[in-house]
């Protein structure tokens, strides 16, 4: 029974040595014929943005070197070159579109594609190889300049459009600062983890209610795009400090940070915020 066992074993061994490598070959052609399908299928659809991407790939290089497939080499050439003209007049046209539909929502907007600036903290990038625009890190799955600019005004509109108090906000930050640090034992002027006064600012922005009941739906978010804003917004309004007389300070860094917009609206990499008293 043993000697039976080995033999079939040793056989199928061999076996497997011997159709692996044809099936690795078999599954290469039935993946670049499905490729030139998909080219076909893009190209009966005038689906240039899909076709730029296909033809720029590896695969695509791949069967204009197989000596069976290397035929479609002047057909993927004319195709490319079709696809990408197509792509360059679109980029153009998308740029003008999104460019005058923010102008007329008077929305200054800053292009350097495929990256895109409306406003201080809110910033674009157009992928046309997925047909995604991620704005602020959230993805919008339409390069629709229509869509986009929906898009950018729900987030002016959750960023901007609201009460907004300089001189409440900056009060509010020493507030929590000074609480903070009494409670790390530290003194006024020292730094503190800007990741555990982001958490500890947070929370002071909660109700009772919240404190009695931490349902998630009595939460009040605070997002970290809404805390650069307003950050860049008391710098803008130069109002100096704090109605104490203490002075903010952020801190740069790359250890425990966030990003965050400095006084020259630049987003960077901040590790501590402290306040010290200008009277001292």
């Amino acid at each position: 029974m043993t000697e039976n066992t080995n033999f079939l074993e040793n056989i199928q061994d061999e076996l497997k040595q011997i159709v692996q490598p044809y099936q690795r070959d078999l599954n290469q052609k039935i993946k670049k014929s499905e490729f030139i399908k998909l080219c076909i299928r893009c190209a009966g659809r005038d689906d240039f943005l899909r076709l730029d991407e296909l033809l720029k790939s590896k695969i695509a290089e791949d069967i204009e070197v197989d000596e069976i497939l290397e035929t479609c080499t002047p057909f993927f050439e004319s195709l490319g070159s079709y696809a990408n003209a197509k792509v360059e007049e679109y980029r153009i046209e998308l740029i003008e579109d999104l460019t005058l539909l923010c102008q007329e929502a008077e929305l200054e907007i800053q292009m350097d594609f495929p990256r895109f600036t409306v406003l201080k903290g809110i910033n674009g990038e157009i992928d046309f190889s997925t047909r995604c625009t991620t704005i602020n890190k959230k993805v919008l799955k339409s390069i629709d300049p229509r869509r986009i600019l929906t898009a950018i005004l729900r987030l002016k509109h959750q960023l901007y459009d609201h009460p907004y108090d300089p001189q409440n906000f900056i009060d509010s930050l020493c507030r929590v600062y000074l609480e903070l640090i009494k409670k790390e034992k530290l003194i006024p002027g020292d730094p503190v983890s800007i990741q555990k006064f982001y958490l500890e600012y947070v929370m002071s922005l909660q109700t009772k209610i919240f404190f009695q009941n931490m349902d998630k739906g009595k939460f009040k978010g605070y997002s970290l795009d809404q805390f650069s804003v307003d950050i860049w917004r008391y710098f803008q309004a130069g109002i100096g400090g704090t109605s104490q007389g203490y002075e903010f300070q952020l801190t740069p860094g790359r250890n425990k940070s966030l990003w965050l917009m400095d006084s020259q609206g630049e987003s960077r990499q901040i590790t501590a915020i402290s306040f010290h008293n200008q009277q001292e």
